[in-house]
């Protein structure tokens, strides 16, 4: 957002905004809500599975939260 011109339109700023706050908001419900921050293992690959499930359930609740 700071490297946008001035003479970006009001609209598109807010939108950019709204992203980024939904951006923080996703990462955070990652962390707590679905335990992303929760890995103890000491290799790549289990952190690399651990990291894959996690997103896999978020796009699961994703989907099934979405409107009809």
């Amino acid at each position: 957002m700071t490297n946008l011109p001035a003479t970006t339109p009001v609209a598109d700023l807010v939108r950019w905004a709204k992203m980024r706050w939904r951006i923080e908001y996703d990462v955070r419900e990652l962390r707590h809500g679905l335990g992303l921050d929760h890995f103890a293992g000491r290799t790549w690959r289990g952190r690399h599975h651990h990291v894959t499930l996690v997103t896999a359930a978020q796009a699961f609740l994703a989907l099934q939260l979405r409107p009809p």
